[in-house]
């Protein structure tokens, strides 16, 4: 695959920045992705997001604040909203999203009143947690409202070594979508929370950063994949369920 290109620009009117990470295509689809809890981490996700890109998909890879005093509602709803604008058909985007984010992603993906009408073409939750309510955007948990919303494909990555957001709770996930005659795959990854990005916890920084190398970054392939696939590219290798 082509090199992707990388461009920052500011999205809100806070000031706020995102990365585009372009796919080589010119009409490649388009996923917009939300780190976890960490404000302002959009670094941490590079070396997935340039990975998807290399797929075939362009990555939006917007920083958040979850630890502002609105729990960073307006930059998740702005990040949206530069996204809409960004493609040319907004129901062809793919939203995704880490611990946190992926809740975020889940919860919005499933909520019974979508944003003007909107709901991405597919969501993709990485390494979180399902059966809480989503605060940040004033959601009930998606594990609450998955019966009522509408059918879309829902595809669900997690390490079983991960300390942070337990395992267990995206197969009881899983489990409650099937029951909901809503089947969805789940991607086990041999990796830890961060792993399941293509990223390490660094002690020195006491935060996150890509992993170029070792099992993160093995790992964080399958992700990639699971990624591309959702936006509708086939990959060389298909993703393992459970």
């Amino acid at each position: 695959m082509s090199t992707a290109v990388m461009d920052t620009v500011r999205y809100s009117s806070d000031g706020q920045l995102l990365d585009i990470h372009r796919a080589a295509a010119t009409d490649a689809p388009t996923v917009l992705l939300w780190h976890g809890r960490g404000p302002a981490e959009r670094d941490v996700l590079g070396a997935l997001a340039a990975e998807v890109a290399r797929l075939g998909a362009t990555v939006i890879v917007p920083d958040w604040h979850p630890d502002a005093p609105d729990g960073g509602r307006p930059h998740l709803e702005a990040s949206l909203r530069f996204t809409w604008d960004f493609v040319r058909d907004p129901s062809e985007v793919v939203l995704v999203g880490w611990s946190l984010g992926g809740r975020a992603a889940m919860a919005t993906a499933l909520r019974p009143d979508p944003p003007e009408g909107w709901r991405p073409a597919a969501v993709v939750g990485i390494s979180a947690r399902y059966n809480q309510p989503e605060p940040l955007l004033g959601l009930p948990s998606p594990m609450a409202v998955c019966a009522s919303a509408p059918p879309l494909p829902i595809h669900l990555v997690h390490g079983t070594a991960d300390r942070v957001c337990d395992f267990a709770n995206a197969h009881e996930f899983q489990a409650v979508l099937a029951a909901c005659g809503r089947p969805a795959p789940l991607t086990v990854l041999t990796t830890d929370h961060s792993g399941a990005v293509m990223a390490e916890y660094a002690s020195e920084l006491g935060r996150c950063r890509p992993a170029h190398s070792g099992s993160a970054h093995r790992e964080g392939l399958r992700t990639a994949r699971v990624i591309a696939e959702a936006a509708g590219l086939r990959t060389r290798e298909d993703h393992v369920s459970g």
